[in-house]
């Protein structure tokens, strides 16, 4: 897909994915590749980043899918990308039965009041010279959602969902802890009316306990406003207590998919093993033996051949060394990208 230079009009909606289930976000071999410069003799050979490789996922209405992987896999650019706050290299993405590689800026602008975003920190996401007011109300004067009286009863409202009082409209970000930010980044996100939400890392700059609130708050928003969560993660502990189901991806590649059931009880690809292994538990009973994955994520400039993560891989044959893997679906859904392991 390329950078929008079409129509404004309205979207007609598209015989995909997400017209043939309740999915309200598809992605269709989504890519994204950066310049990362050139090498060689008179720098002839241009190097890019294959910072997402071809993710078809989807998100239904009303669930919450978990995207978890190390830092430098791709899951923010992936949610970005879905958002459309970067332009895909290739692939389509699908909201509400609509291509949005078909929408013009004024029509994408529009429809952004339905997909919007909570940052990661909540210290650098807030705008330090602005009161919380014109934080929150920011996206409200945009859309032109509401003016005078209507539209300081909606801030008060925003506020007092996410568990702040009244008064914090007139106070700065300087003012409140990292946990209260972040309940004001959810406020801000929340003011337009979205169906979809990009969490990415909303909980990851928090203490433990403030972790929890947070991850409580946003379960009963959910329920409460029937919204639609990508809730991007690098700890699978945390994902477990909020998503239906779980994305693992590694160098740009969804590598297993399923439910948490699937994934927490009988994960299959070595990656996803490797993750639970690190997860801390107080079970004596429940520990897994830790397993230790030698060096480090590798380049997504010069990616290994065959499976990218075969390098690392405890149980690498020659086949892992020379074929891609394809991400195949098992029984109830449970999908893996291993030629060692296949789906179940």
């Amino acid at each position: 897909m390329c950078p929008v230079s079409g129509s404004d009009s309205a979207a007609p909606k598209v015989a995909s994915a997400a017209a043939r289930s309740d999915a309200l976000v598809v992605t269709e071999d989504l890519r994204k590749e950066f310049a990362a410069g050139s090498e060689g003799l008179l720098a002839r050979r241009k190097l890019t980043v294959k910072a997402v490789d071809g993710v078809s996922i989807e998100i239904a209405r009303g669930e919450t899918l978990g995207l978890v992987g190390e830092s430098g896999s791709g899951k923010s650019t992936l949610g970005r990308l879905i958002l459309r706050l970067i332009e895909p290299t290739g692939g389509r993405i699908v909201f509400d039965g609509r291509d949005l590689s078909s929408l013009g800026r004024a029509r994408m602008r529009q429809l952004r009041r339905e997909m919007q975003i909570v940052f990661q920190d909540p210290y650098a996401s807030l705008n330090p010279r602005m009161r919380v007011g014109a934080i929150v109300g920011e996206g409200i004067d945009i859309h032109k959602l509401a003016r005078g009286r209507e539209k300081q009863d909606r801030l008060v409202e925003l506020l007092r969902m996410v568990g702040l009082d009244a008064d914090a409209l007139t106070r700065y970000p300087h003012e409140f802890s990292g946990g209260q930010r972040q309940r004001i980044g959810i406020a801000r996100a929340l003011s337009v009316n979205p169906r979809f939400l990009v969490l990415d890392e909303p909980v990851s700059a928090l203490d433990v306990s403030i972790q929890a609130q947070i991850i409580n708050l946003l379960q009963d928003l959910q329920d409460r406003l029937k919204l639609t969560y990508l809730f991007i993660a690098h700890d699978l502990r945390v994902v477990e207590h909020i998503s239906r189901r779980v994305a693992i991806m590694y160098l740009g590649k969804i590598v297993e998919l399923g439910t948490s059931d699937q994934i927490y009880s009988n994960p299959r690809h070595p990656y996803t093993r490797a993750l639970l292994s690190a997860v801390p538990s107080i079970d004596a009973a429940g520990k897994r033996e830790r397993i230790r994955l030698p060096g480090e994520l590798p380049s997504p400039v010069d990616p290994p051949a065959g499976c990218s993560f075969h390098p690392r891989c405890p149980h690498a044959k020659d086949v892992c060394r020379k074929a891609v893997p394809a991400l195949e679906s098992g029984a109830g859904g449970h999908a893996v990208a291993c030629q060692v392991f296949p789906a179940p």
